[in-house]
């Protein structure tokens, strides 16, 4: 498990949070939670929105990490939070949603995950879901094969970085047993981020933490500046002082029948 640092994974907040922010607005509306469930919750933001959201539901946030959880908990927030992992998340009760923003590209299996995860909810309960979709990206592509094209490959292996989205057909067909409405969409945003390196400081709190945790420290530092180096021909700053950068991202929002 690769390690966390919630001071780096915040430091582009307000792009990070669009998305959540674009998942939520898609759960409709006539939906009043009992038991909530945000898997994933990370500094906890989405999981202090829902519980302020619906004040009756009992709200719980589960991460991986102790450390967002640590900055979770000092959010004055009525939420449960729960150390926990993913992949073996088994709620006490069905749920009347479960809400994941850019968790489960961290968890193996998803044929069989998703349908556990609308397995575990309510009659009419919702299932949301948001998770970048890193294939087709160059940014993505380029870092793959720096990580593959140096002294420091051999350290990864059996590195587990992001995985790989499935086809939105296959998401729908996994549901669809399970839910009888099924919404699920793709978005390209288009992030101008400013500052020497925005890209490698972006992935730095997400994407690169496997391979950094990888490496011994006197081998950092080349694999960066390798990427870099890449990175500034591929996606040159422009004259403004901006560097854009495209993050295509996978909803999904499904109602159990």
């Amino acid at each position: 498990m690769a390690s966390w640092d919630p001071d780096v994974y915040a430091l582009y907040r307000g792009y990070r949070e669009r998305p959540a922010l674009d998942l939520l607005t898609a759960i409709p509306r006539d939906l009043d939670p009992r038991e909530i469930w945000d898997l994933g919750c990370g500094l906890g933001e989405q999981a202090a929105l829902l519980a302020a959201r619906h004040p009756a539901a009992r709200v719980r946030g589960l991460d991986s990490s102790p450390e967002m959880l640590a900055r979770a908990k000092a959010l004055p927030a009525r939420v449960e939070w729960v150390l926990g992992d993913i992949a073996g998340f088994a709620p006490d009760a069905p749920a009347d949603l479960i809400f994941s923003n850019a968790a489960l590209q961290w968890v193996d299996d998803h044929a069989a995950l998703i349908p556990r995860l609308a397995g575990s909810l309510t009659p009419g309960g919702v299932l949301a879901i948001q998770m970048p979709v890193v294939e087709g990206l160059g940014w993505r592509a380029s870092l793959l094969e720096i990580a593959a094209d140096g002294a420091w490959a051999g350290r990864f292996t059996g590195v587990e970085g992001v995985r790989a989205a499935h086809d939105p057909q296959d998401y729908y067909a996994w549901l669809a047993p399970f839910c009888p409405a099924i919404d699920i969409w793709t978005t390209t945003y288009l992030h101008a981020l400013h500052g020497q390196d925005p890209i490698v400081d972006w992935t730095m709190g997400t994407t690169l933490r496997p391979y950094l945790d990888a490496l011994p420290d006197d081998e950092k530092k080349p694999f960066l500046d390798a990427w870099r180096a890449r990175l500034a021909r591929d996606h040159p700053r422009r004259e403004d002082g901006v560097t854009l950068f495209p993050f295509k991202r996978l909803f999904i929002v499904a109602r159990k029948g």
